[in-house]
């Protein structure tokens, strides 16, 4: 069977910013759930990662508010973990209910995942990952006075906090995991890109201040369990070239050199599209046979048989059209 690392974007957890509330969430995962199964149930061999941007940041925001010194506000590392295990919750309930209905004897489970990254990585030197609400100038400067925090101004809507996003190098759980999906089990993992940690000289880790990118995150969890496809999930069904000009053209089947060109003619968006192209091409290079596959959430089952969305392979081992990847 084939084996597929699902990252889900933040529409798989979160329809709009006024749906924050747990239920509304839990909602989403058994939306998402659905979908999930109709791939489950067709044999593949299924880990799934997720975004935890909002999550995150909320929790964050309530740590901060809430703090006081007999209570403490938590690190961001910690906060990411608090994010981990709070969605990994959601999903694997929702995604066990599928099963369930559905007569599967499978069960989900949440891995809380460190990832490594170096401390020598340039990122932590430029910080420019934004996290957090929007803040005016004033604030933005009496709370970098208060907190130390780095704060930028954000394409003139306001200021936002920013942080270290650096690469990542290993994960620290990736035998676990690989053999919780070997054994059958659907595993919730990397939530978040991971929770970044560094290796001290004795081999244990330290968590830092820093936020890893979901879909390089979930690149690097695919190429380390093994993963023959890694599926990235987001808000449209097929990636763009000229994206919203009049000659905007869709991508089917595209080589690593041919979207490797025109990520450097700039066809990309930063922050949106142009990390789920690097994390494609990260792992649909890093070994012959391997496909990365970008579409949405309603598609990606379709993808997975070559119906929908854009598909990614190295020069050579190509997808070829009309040909599904089953399991």
């Amino acid at each position: 069977m084939k084996k597929v690392v699902i990252a889900l974007g933040g529409n798989a957890l979160q329809k709009s910013k006024d749906q924050a509330t747990a239920q509304a969430q839990q909602r989403a995962c058994e939306q998402t759930a659905e979908q999930l199964l109709r791939i489950i149930k067709a044999g593949f061999n299924v880990v799934v990662t997720h975004g935890n941007g909002p999550q995150v940041g909320n929790i964050v925001l309530q740590q901060e508010a809430a703090a006081t010194d007999r209570t403490p506000a938590m690190p961001l590392d910690t906060c990411g973990a608090m994010s981990q295990g709070m969605i990994g919750y959601w999903l694997q309930q929702a995604i066990d209910k599928s099963l369930a209905d559905a007569g599967i004897p499978k069960r989900a489970a949440t891995v809380i995942t460190q990832t490594v990254v170096d401390p020598g990585d340039p990122a932590f030197r430029h910080p420019t990952k934004p996290i957090g609400p929007f803040y005016t100038e004033e604030e933005a400067r009496r709370i970098m006075r208060e907190k130390g925090y780095l704060f930028k101004e954000d394409a003139g809507r306001g200021w936002r906090r920013v942080v270290p996003s650096p690469r990542p190098v290993d994960i620290v759980e990736k035998d676990v995991i690989r053999e919780l999906v070997e054994n059958g089990h659907i595993v919730v993992c990397a939530g978040g890109g991971g929770i970044p940690v560094i290796r001290r000289e004795d081999g244990s880790f330290e968590g830092v201040e820093a936020v890893i990118d979901k879909d390089l995150g979930a690149a690097k969890l695919a190429e380390l369990v093994d993963a023959d496809i890694l599926l990235i999930l987001t808000a449209v069904e097929k990636v763009a070239i000229h994206f919203r000009q009049p000659n905007q053209s869709e991508l089917e089947e595209v080589t690593t050199d041919q979207l490797r060109r025109y990520m450097q003619e700039g066809h990309f968006a930063p922050g949106s599209m142009l990390p789920k192209v690097e994390a494609t091409l990260q792992f649909a290079d890093s070994r012959p046979g391997r496909t990365a596959v970008i579409t949405s959430l309603e598609k990606g089952f379709d993808a997975l048989l070559g119906k929908a969305g854009t598909r990614i392979s190295a020069r050579g081992s190509g997808v070829r059209k009309e040909m599904p990847l089953t399991s």
